[in-house]
């Protein structure tokens, strides 16, 4: 039976994906050229994850000449949101407060990490923001 295929990203396709967001229509042999120094994949493998971005729906493309041009058509916030959505799901169970107090009981956090994360909190459990004069829902 084959591997259940994941729509997730691996550590390659993120890569090339973090490119074509930065760079924007991108060849295959642009993106092997703007890899950097130390993170360089050879032709043949970037085509490869390329490809498999596509059948993913992370990227499409068209032919200009012999070359294939290929284009994020998820945006990065998005792409990022849905990778969220995934690990909550799988280490957390869906619960957004599992998740942030595994955050909150990381000792690597930062007393401004966390003062953001208060107010963050604080501003997401207000009904109602006055901005400009004007109520508007939160």
């Amino acid at each position: 039976m084959p591997p259940k295929k994941s729509i997730t990203l691996t550590e390659a396709e993120l890569r090339l994906m973090k490119l074509l967001w930065l760079r924007g229509e991108s060849a295959v042999g642009d993106l092997v050229s703007a890899m950097p120094e130390g993170e360089t994949l050879a032709y043949n493998s970037v085509l490869t994850t390329i490809r498999i971005l596509e059948q993913k729906g992370y990227v499409e493309h068209r032919q200009e000449g012999r070359a294939f041009v290929y284009w994020p058509c998820v945006a990065e916030h998005e792409a990022s949101r849905s990778e969220v959505r995934h690990v909550l799901s799988r280490f957390f169970g869906n619960s957004r407060e599992r998740l942030l107090l595994s955050l909150l009981g990381d000792e690597e956090i930062s007393a401004e990490e966390l003062q953001r994360l208060k107010d963050a909190i604080q501003s997401a459990g207000e009904d109602d923001v006055v901005e400009s004069g004007k109520e508007i829902q939160a």
